[in-house]
């Protein structure tokens, strides 16, 4: 049953992300509602899923990499709800969502069984130090699309030629201030899932840290948005820095999250 759910709620991802392009194209209202409406049939669905999954295993659903994708997909999904809910921000549903949905078929291209924990993931730390991580990853998933659409809008106003998007992208403004608050909200999540990561490791393995590869990559994220956070409050760094610094910290992001598990080897290799 989770898994119909799921492939439901992927068909209703493709929709939305189409509306949403479609609105940012043609700027029609009636695509940007449309695709909000699926977005959020999609959510409901998604929703279900992991809630069906986590009934049928007796743990939360964050344990293997289709459920790591498809968690990750169904956070970021959670925040521009919100963040639509709350400031409506123009053309932010055709850049993010596309991006969710990548995780989401990418998800769903895995094999979608549901295996027994093995002994290290039987703690009481999967559920609090998974949910945070990807809690401060979805959220530096804003700073990143942020950041790129920044420097598209920044690029039109340099180069003084109205471009296609101009009108339809939010102003600097906006933008760097959704760069702001995705670090105030996803730094302090990251900080909390690589200590309960710390901790967990402790109970599992014996050691605090073992500078395994996952450990070791999620240390230099740690520092590269630590320094962009220094960076804004003490150094004043806004605007093209500060997004070039939030895709660069992505990066990093994904290379901890995917690189790490599919090309090198280490305590997590499981994952």
């Amino acid at each position: 049953m989770n898994v119909a759910f799921f492939l439901i709620s992927l068909g209703c991802y493709f929709g939305a992300v189409s509306f949403h392009l479609i609105s940012l194209i043609n700027q029609r209202a009636w695509a940007r509602q449309w695709g909000n409406l699926l977005t959020l049939s999609g959510f409901i669905l998604h929703t279900l899923a992991l809630t069906v999954r986590l009934w049928q295993s007796g743990h939360v659903p964050i344990a293997n990499l289709h459920e790591s994708l498809s968690f990750f997909g169904w956070a970021i999904i959670l925040l521009y709800l919100l963040l639509e809910y709350r400031c409506k921000i123009p053309s932010l549903g055709a850049f993010v969502l596309p991006l969710a949905l990548v995780f989401v078929f990418s998800a769903s291209m895995l094999p979608k069984e549901i295996q027994p924990l093995i002994p290290a993931l039987q703690s009481i730390w999967l559920g609090i130090h998974t949910t945070t991580s990807f809690g401060g990853y979805a959220t530096f998933a804003f700073a990143f699309v942020a950041g790129i659409m920044y420097l598209i809008q920044e690029n039109q106003l340099r180069s003084k030629k109205i471009g296609l998007f101009y009108y339809r992208l939010p102003s600097l403004e906006v933008l760097d201030d959704l760069i702001h608050k995705s670090l105030i909200f996803g730094f302090p999540l990251l900080t909390i899932g690589i200590i309960t990561g710390s901790l967990w490791a402790n109970t599992a393995w014996g050691s605090y840290w073992s500078w395994d590869p996952k450990e070791t990559w999620a240390l230099i994220t740690w520092f590269i948005y630590a320094a962009l956070v220094h960076a804004r409050f003490t150094v004043g760094w806004r605007g093209r820095r500060s997004a070039y610094l939030a895709i660069l910290g992505f990066c990093f992001v994904l290379f901890t999250f995917l690189g790490v598990n599919l090309l090198l080897k280490g305590l997590h290799s499981y994952a």
